[in-house]
C-alpha cells in the first residue's frame, strides 16, 4: 500500500520514526541497523550527532556493542537542516542532547519527503521526560520503545540509573557512572540515595 501510493504519486513520503528507550537498550544498534538497510535499499542517507557526544568517537554513531557509521557532528539543530541536503533519509542519534527545535527541523524534513529516524534517551537519569524526546514521539509516524536489562534483578529495565551524586542532566558517561534498571529497583535505589 505504502509502496504503490508512492510509486503512483511520483513524490516521495516523508516519514519520522522515533527510537527511544534507557541507556544500554540498544537505541544506536536499531538506529544503525535501519540506516544500513536504507543504504542496501541504494537510498541516499546522512547521519547526524551532537558535537558533545565524543565518548566513543567524535565522527562516528558508536553504539555500546561497539558497531559504527560515519556521521556529521552537529552544534544545534539547525545545522541538520543545512546539511541534510540531497537525501532520502536522515539519521539522528542522541538526540535528548539536541536543542527543542530539534522537533520543528525533523517536521521539517518529514514534510519534504525525507525518511527520519531518530534515537534517543526518553527519560533523564530522574526520570523525567528528556530534552525534545517528548515531543519527538508526539508527531512521528512510528515510534519504537526499547528495553534493557536491569542488572540488579534481571528484569525489563526502563531507567537509567546514575551511578554518581552528580546532579547535572548532562552527564557523558558509559557504564561507569549509568546502570539500566526496572521500576522497583530503580525506585529501591533512589530511596536509597
Amino acid at each position: 500500500m505504502f509502496i504503490e501510493r508512492e510509486l503512483n504519486s511520483g513524490k516521495r513520503t516523508g516519514s519520522i520514526e522515533v527510537i527511544c528507550g534507557s541507556m544500554f537498550s540498544g537505541k544506536t544498534e536499531e538506529l544503525i541497523r535501519r540506516i544500513r538497510r536504507a543504504r542496501i535499499a541504494r537510498q541516499k542517507v546522512e547521519i547526524f550527532k551532537p558535537a558533545i557526544d565524543v565518548r566513543y568517537s567524535s565522527l562516528d554513531v558508536v553504539s555500546h556493542d561497539e558497531n559504527a557509521i560515519r556521521s556529521t557532528p552537529v552544534e544545534n539543530s539547525s545545522n541538520i537542516l543545512l546539511l541534510a541536503t540531497d537525501v532520502d533519509v536522515v539519521g539522528i542519534d542522541e538526540a535528548q542532547f539536541f536543542d527543542k527545535h530539534l522537533v520543528e527541523v525533523v517536521a521539517q524534513l518529514a514534510n519534504q519527503g525525507i525518511r527520519v529516524i531518530v534515537a534517543g534517551l526518553d527519560m533523564d537519569f530522574r526520570g523525567n521526560p528528556f530534552g525534545p524526546i517528548p515531543g519527538l514521539m508526539a508527531v512521528a509516524d512510528y515510534v519504537t520503545k526499547v528495553h534493557a536489562v536491569c542488572v540488579r534483578c534481571g528484569e525489563i529495565a526502563q531507567f537509567s540509573h546514575r551511578l554518581t551524586e552528580k546532579e547535572q542532566v548532562v552527564l557523558l558517561g558509559e557504564k561507569d557512572i549509568y546502570e539500566p534498571l526496572c521500576r522497583r529497583c530503580y525506585n529501591k535505589a533512589n530511596k536509597v540515595r
